[in-house]
């Protein structure tokens, strides 16, 4: 007699609090020293202890995370999977991993190709009460499909979009100044997107430290406070 085939139930997902996904700009507007100050300002964040505290003071005491870095349509690289942080010790090992994540730039940057994989990355083995994206880069959309169709997308899904603008001020040629709008005003108005999506503006790489830090204790609050929708760390 042939053996019975036993069904295996699929593993069930792990409730968190929030799935946050960390979209990092790589473009070749971000050159190493500033490409080394967002992933260290990253690290110094998963290692603060209000941020911790914010982690372990949730309904679930956990969050899920991971990171990826981003530059033209087709780019996106996942340098941190998915990881559960459910104390310092959690928090420590995703700060750890930030540390020996890979630095690469490339060419452009496409913020809707950053959207379409960030989406993507959600129910891998987690169940977050809330689903949030955190795009933090310094230029508009010059790559891939218009932001508009993506973030109409994700926002279809219940997926909530933050930004994070660095407004770097190495100097901009006139003629393509005056052609682009201000990117704290393009992100507020074409990137974020959801319930309770906002806005945190570095003034300069040397903010975002900061800043993130900021951003970060502000998305795993349990009941997401209703500040300001942009706020700026100079």
């Amino acid at each position: 007699m042939p053996a019975l085939l036993r069904s295996v139930p699929a593993r069930a997902a792990v409730p968190v609090d929030v799935e946050l996904v960390l979209a990092v700009d790589v473009s070749r507007s971000v050159d190493p020293e500033e490409q080394e100050m967002q992933f260290s300002g990253y690290e110094a964040a998963f290692r603060d202890r209000r941020l911790i505290e914010g982690i372990m003071g949730g309904p679930l005491g956990a969050i899920a995370v991971t990171m990826f870095t981003w530059s033209d349509w087709q780019i996106q690289d996942t340098v941190v999977p998915w990881m559960l942080l459910d104390g310092a010790a959690g928090a420590h090992r995703f700060a750890d991993a930030v540390a020996r994540a890979p630095r690469r730039t490339w060419l452009y940057t496409s913020i809707s190709g950053a959207m379409d994989f960030a989406a993507r990355q959600f129910g891998q083995g987690f169940e977050g009460t809330r689903k949030v994206v955190d795009i933090s880069g310094d230029g508009v959309n010059n790559s891939g499909r218009p932001v508009a169709e993506a973030r109409a997308e994700a926002l279809a899904q219940g997926i909530v979009l933050n930004g994070l603008a660095v407004l770097d001020r190495t100097p901009t040629p006139l003629s393509l100044a005056s052609a682009l709008p201000p990117l704290d005003t393009y992100y507020q108005q074409e990137v974020i997107g959801g319930p309770g999506a906002f806005l945190v503006v570095a003034e300069g790489f040397e903010a975002f430290e900061a800043a993130v830090r900021r951003k970060i204790i502000r998305e795993i609050a349990a009941v997401p406070p209703a500040g300001p929708s942009t706020e700026r760390f100079a």
